[in-house]
């Protein structure tokens, strides 16, 4: 993966067949993000090893190989490039080119009700997804939080809450849900709060 890309995007998973393949990349309608302001494209990966690419009033339709683990080749109009897939989210692909500093970010729309046609749109998607996430996580789990450089917990979402409403902690404080092993995620006291 090159230093651009995990940089850029942190924390992605290397596509991995068995996982992936059937349930989250295959059949999928991928929004290209990047360029969606100038021209928005919907990638769908075949299993015929047909790729489709919808624009506006337009398919055109060429082809993709699974090479070796997570490397593909797309024919494209410029000829055949190579790429490594990622996933940031079951929703969130991401196809580093291998022979360029580049990388494509896409989303999964498949079973989104809304069109994605702007950044804005985008913004709003991702908003909304991660809202749903926390919210579904507030209500099962406990979680560890760092506050003056120590971790302590774990504590319920309520219990934090408390503590926050009794100037014992700061509501900024990243907290970490107890079967992760790092607070890469970035949520804040306040993030879990907001959705109680």
């Amino acid at each position: 993966m090159s230093v651009n890309l995990h940089n850029t995007i942190p924390n992605l998973n290397a596509f991995d067949y068995e996982r992936h393949y059937d349930s989250h990349f295959i059949n999928q309608q991928w929004v290209l993000v990047n360029g969606i302001s100038k021209k928005k494209a919907i990638y769908t990966f075949r299993d015929n090893n047909v790729l489709e690419i919808e624009r506006k009033d337009t398919t055109i339709k060429t082809s993709w190989n699974l090479s070796i683990q997570n490397i593909f080749t797309i024919e494209t109009e410029d000829g055949t490039i190579t790429v490594k897939a990622y996933f940031k989210d079951d929703d969130i692909l991401v196809l580093n080119h291998q022979d360029k500093e580049e990388f494509a970010l896409y989303i999964n729309t498949t079973n989104y009700s809304e069109e994605l046609n702007s950044i804005e749109d985008i913004q709003e998607y991702l908003k909304e997804k991660y809202k749903k996430k926390v919210s579904k996580v507030i209500h099962k789990h406990e979680f560890y939080y760092i506050s003056k450089s120590k971790e302590f917990g774990p504590c319920t979402v309520e219990e934090l809450k408390a503590k926050v409403d009794n100037d014992d902690i700061s509501a900024y404080c990243f907290v970490r849900d107890i079967n992760e092993d790092n607070y890469a995620k970035r949520l804040r006291i306040i993030d879990l709060v907001q959705e109680l």
